[in-house]
């Protein structure tokens, strides 16, 4: 019985510590998700602006993302 009790200890500490794991990359990929979506957010917002102020400077932009070469 007392090696039973140690077994699922034991076995409850490694899958504390792997969920840990699991948990903390999830979470970091989650993080790095939500910067990622920032910024295409904050670049969209600022491109608006720019189609609103410089219509040309916005084409030429999106021309210069997008790869077509400019004629």
């Amino acid at each position: 019985m007392l090696r039973n009790l140690l077994g699922f200890a034991i076995f409850a500490i490694i899958a504390v510590f792997l969920l840990k794991v699991f948990l903390g990359l999830f979470g970091l990929l989650i993080g790095l998700l939500v910067t990622v979506a920032w910024f295409a957010l904050i670049g969209f917002l600022i491109y608006l602006v720019l189609k609103v102020i410089a219509p040309d400077a916005a084409a030429r932009v999106r021309e210069m993302i997008s790869g077509r070469p400019t004629i």
